[in-house]
């Protein structure tokens, strides 16, 4: 929590100040009216009694000196601190508001822009249920904490001292009396934070879990759908929620001991002091306290006024502690994010490539995503600028991982990367994904129009040149027929489109984006006959003039590329033009048989070997 303050809203302090400053003073001034009382009830409507009219830090000298202005005096005082309570109140509210609301702003932001700047593999192995609850919920127990839970334990501990202090000056004994409950409450709540502490953390991993599972069955409804399985997708969301529901009881069970704890030592207290400070009273000596000197009416109700707001905080302060600890769980979920290591990032003196022509080298590239489980092993190639180099083999075999060390979204083991002889660990990370073009088998497209989603990357782009674009895409005709053409919404992954028509609007994008150097990613793995004619005629426009590399199953795709890798465990095993690898009668003949549907000419070893591949992976 220390660590919240020093790093967030520094420029916005001065509304923590004022909502502080008003929190405080705002409960000095409540105490006003209670003390005035008390002191009007002595001195001017207790009958028999000599009690002079005398306020504290104020000077006998400046109070009026009849009843009539003592009575007037004590009502303006009374009404005066109200108002005086009530605007500070506000001012309280509204600064702190503000407050932790830009504060919420700035620690949502910037833990967004530091979750999307971590390394590819976080992403590989996090939930996304799990990270919108950091950015959501977690976010929000901070912004409650600061909005609220400070200032009521500011007011606390204003109350606590300021009360103390006033019953004190009354009267020392009747005060010890009201405080005894004190070492008890602090001791009791000491023991309630140890014990709540790793009860939120399990709380605040629970609620990551359940958002998790939420996220994916809402994400894949149709599977489920078509699958028949809601029945058992209940199930999994119960287990889930059943699982939050233990460990926020776990929390409110705990609450349920500790407030009523709270309230009812509080209360004792209260008991205590009206309990004895009457009798006092009434005796006016009892033996065991008061010294021989008598309690007046008009201090006891002030004490009973005092005792009363001094009870009710300390009943709150369950609230306060649990608050704390929910926010101080949420904290660390939020700084645990952002302190995650990221590797892949801009090197002491990385360059900016600027234009490049397009010449890429593999020179032995080896990769792992684990540590002893190597996916590539001694890759070597070049790709000449303008050349097009298809990498081919079966499932698993390292194709798109090769491909994807090309933009760094993971970095080399061993060996490097080279663009334009320059290493791509040695560009700057803007300046090689702006010059390298990326157009995956899984497309993804933004809840949004079809215009966004085109000029995403591209934003200054003109509408010519958006159009133009989807023309050479060969996406404009089916746009033009969408209810409100560009301007229509596409829902989320653009779910209103067919497959095909989301390749089509991801190659105009690339197209619009204008890299030097272009990434196929099995761009028409999952299309009909007739949509892969359109794509492919797409692709070529594209790639004309551009290094490109191309990640193909179908390898009717990639008949006419330059030249051919083919990855096999990791490894490049045969390399070639179409026609030479078919001629060879290699793992890429046999592959290019099956597609073919030249079964009963297939070599029966390749086949088995295929077979061994695939339950490898």
């Amino acid at each position: 929590m220390v660590r919240l303050f020093s790093a967030y809203g520094q420029e916005d302090r001065w509304l923590f100040v004022v909502g502080l400053v008003a929190s405080l003073f705002s409960r000095l001034v409540a105490l006003v009216p209670p003390l005035v009382l008390g002191v009007a009830i002595d001195a001017l409507f207790t009958p028999g009694t000599e009690t002079a009219y005398r306020l504290p830090i104020v000077p006998d000298g400046s109070l009026p000196s009849t009843p009539e202005g003592q009575l007037w005096l004590s009502l303006g005082l009374i009404v005066g601190a109200s108002i005086l309570t009530v605007g500070l109140s506000w001012a309280q509210g509204v600064s702190l508001s503000l407050y932790s609301n830009r504060v919420q702003h700035a620690i949502r932001t910037d833990t967004y822009a530091t979750m999307q700047r971590l390394d590819t593999s976080f992403f590989d192995d996090k939930q996304t249920g799990e990270v919108m609850s950091i950015l959501n919920s977690d976010v929000r127990n901070l912004r409650e904490f600061l909005g609220s839970t400070l200032s009521g334990a500011v007011q606390l501990v204003v109350s606590a001292v300021g009360i103390g202090a006033v019953l004190f000056w009354l009267n020392a004994q009747l005060a010890a009396v009201t405080l005894v409950a004190m070492p008890v409450l602090v001791v009791f709540t000491v023991a309630f934070m140890r014990t709540i502490r790793p009860r939120y953390r399990a709380l605040r991993a629970s609620v990551g879990d359940l958002n998790t599972r939420l996220e994916n069955n809402l994400s894949g409804i149709e599977v489920i759908k078509t699958s028949n399985t809601e029945v058992y997708e209940d199930g999994r969301i119960e287990d889930a929620s059943w699982d939050y529901y233990l460990k926020t009881w776990a929390v409110a069970k705990l609450e349920y001991f500790y407030q009523p704890g709270m309230e009812l030592a509080a209360n004792v207290a209260f008991a205590a002091t009206f309990a004895i400070g009457g009798y006092w009273l009434v005796t006016e000596s009892p033996g065991f306290i008061g010294g021989g000197e008598a309690l007046r009416v008009g201090e006891f109700v002030t004490f009973l006024f005092m005792t009363q707001r001094f009870v009710d905080p300390l009943a709150g302060a369950g609230r306060i502690v649990n608050s704390y600890e929910n926010a101080r769980a949420s904290g660390e979920r939020i700084f645990g994010l952002t302190d995650l290591p990221v590797t892949v990032v801009d090197g002491e003196n990385a360059v900016d490539l600027g234009h490049v022509e397009g010449r890429i080298e593999y020179d032995d590239v080896s990769f792992a995503y684990e540590e002893g489980r190597p996916v590539l092993t001694d890759v070597s190639f070049v790709a000449e600028p303008g050349e097009t180099v298809a990498l081919v083999g079966p499932t698993g075999a390292g194709k798109s991982t090769a491909a994807k060390l090309l933009l760094r979204l993971y970095d080399i083991t061993d060996g490097s990367v080279r663009l334009d002889g320059v290493d791509v660990r040695e560009a700057t990370l803007d300046s090689l994904r702006r010059a390298v073009g990326y157009v995956s088998q899984d497309v993804y497209l933004f809840d949004g129009t079809v215009r966004e989603n085109l000029v995403y990357g591209a934003f200054d782009a003109t509408e010519s040149e958006m159009v133009a674009a989807a023309k050479a895409a060969e996406a404009h005709e089916f746009v033009t027929e969408l209810p409100d053409g560009y301007d229509t919404r596409i829902g989320e992954r653009g779910i209103k489109l067919s497959g095909g028509q989301r390749q089509r609007l991801s190659i105009a994008r690339a197209m619009l984006q204008d890299p030097d150097v272009l990434v196929l990613d099995e761009a028409t793995s999952a299309v009909d006959t007739e949509t892969e004619l359109l794509i492919q005629r797409a692709l070529t426009r594209l790639t004309e003039d551009r290094t490109t590399l191309v990640i193909a199953h179908r390898l009717s795709t990639i008949r006419r590329a330059d030249r051919i890798l083919v990855l096999e465990g990791g490894r490049v095993v045969e390399r070639g033009t179409h026609d030479e690898l078919v001629d060879s009668g290699g793992l890429y003949a046999t592959l290019w048989g099956v597609q073919a549907g030249e079964f009963d000419q297939l070599d029966e070893a390749a086949v088995a070997r295929l077979v061994r591949e695939r339950a490898d992976d």
